[in-house]
């Protein structure tokens, strides 16, 4: 098992290396730091700008090539991502965000992938039941409704439920605000303003994780070597739990540990609704504010998540799928 993990990170490892090369010459060949200037009053010296975008390793009168090679050897020998045309550094931003994200995500997503995959597998043992039919369109309705939808919506019946108890319940613009003097204030306000977003991420996310999972079980339900455990005279919840949702696990297995990897950059819009300051919404900015050092970290940062996802992917195939050896 070491062994194979180990092979595996070494090919994504180069594949990671190349990827973020091609962005960041890319990026610089696309983006235009001087245009963060062009609109200032009163106006910049030009020669004031070019002395920052030197020292910013971002002038585009140095060739392309040279810059990739000050930047590359920047990250080997000293760990620096570089500075935006603004000068802010590139590795406090992503430190700062990344922490954000960790916590608007982490509680959704764990919960959203558990009731989501347990429904999915219960409703596929109760197809066209009455239970079923409910589930399927709930679970339709709220995967075709826009995330920023569902925020908004949440946001108006907080506000609405604050004013007819008086209470301040809920809280969303940020993510901390007022904070009492009794113990864990902090903590409770910051657990608070993760309420709605969290409930809006895991509503969107459990909705479709349901649907697949049903489908793939629906496929499990259906297959010979479950026909003939039943036939042998293996209890009906056995071969449900032992046969077919096992199989059935093997690909959403692969399926989640990818979506996980990728949902710190794509709740971009969850992020703005709620006034998060994280990766997806850091990702935006990156790109209007033409910071080619800001939009290079994002992008290995997200293939570093999709490396975890794959490994952990091959690990979660390669338990629940006997037929699949690491050797």
């Amino acid at each position: 098992m070491t062994r194979y993990i180990l092979k595996r990170l070494l090919n994504y490892a180069v594949l990671l290396f190349i990827a973020i090369s091609l962005v960041y010459l890319l990026a610089g060949w696309v983006l235009n730091p001087y245009a963060v200037y062009a609109a200032r009053q009163p106006p910049v010296d030009p020669a004031v700008i070019e002395q920052m975008m030197l020292r910013y390793n971002l002038s585009h009168n140095v060739p392309l090539l040279e810059r990739y090679g000050v930047w590359l050897s920047n990250i080997v020998t000293s760990w620096d991502w570089g500075r935006s045309p603004e000068g802010a550094y590139v590795n406090e931003q992503i430190a700062s965000r990344v922490g954000v994200s960790i916590r608007l995500m982490l509680i959704g997503t764990i919960t959203s992938i558990i009731v989501g995959v347990g429904i999915g597998a219960w409703t596929a043992t109760r197809q066209y039941k009455i239970s079923d039919r409910v589930i399927t369109f709930l679970s339709l309705l709220f995967v075709s409704t826009p995330i920023f939808v569902i925020g908004l919506a949440s946001q108006v019946l907080a506000v609405h439920i604050n004013r007819t108890t008086g209470l301040n319940i809920f809280e969303f613009v940020g993510e901390t605000g007022r904070t009492g003097n009794y113990p864990f204030a902090a903590v409770f306000d910051r657990l608070q303003h993760l309420l709605l977003p969290t409930l809006a991420l895991f509503i969107t996310s459990a909705a479709s994780f349901s649907r697949i999972q049903r489908n793939l079980m629906l496929d499990s339900l259906g297959q010979d070597y479950v026909r003939t455990a039943r036939a042998k005279g293996l209890p009906y919840s056995k071969a449900v739990t032992k046969h077919a949702l096992r199989t059935a696990l093997i690909p959403t297995g692969t399926y989640v540990a990818f979506t996980v990897a990728t949902m710190f950059t794509g709740a971009t819009l969850t992020e703005t609704v709620f006034s998060f300051n994280g990766i997806g919404r850091y990702l935006v900015e990156t790109i209007g504010g033409h910071d080619v050092n800001g939009v290079t970290a994002v992008a290995a940062f997200s293939g570093v998540c999709v490396i975890v996802g794959a490994i952990l992917s091959d690990i979660v195939v390669a338990v629940l799928d006997p037929r699949v050896r690491l050797g």
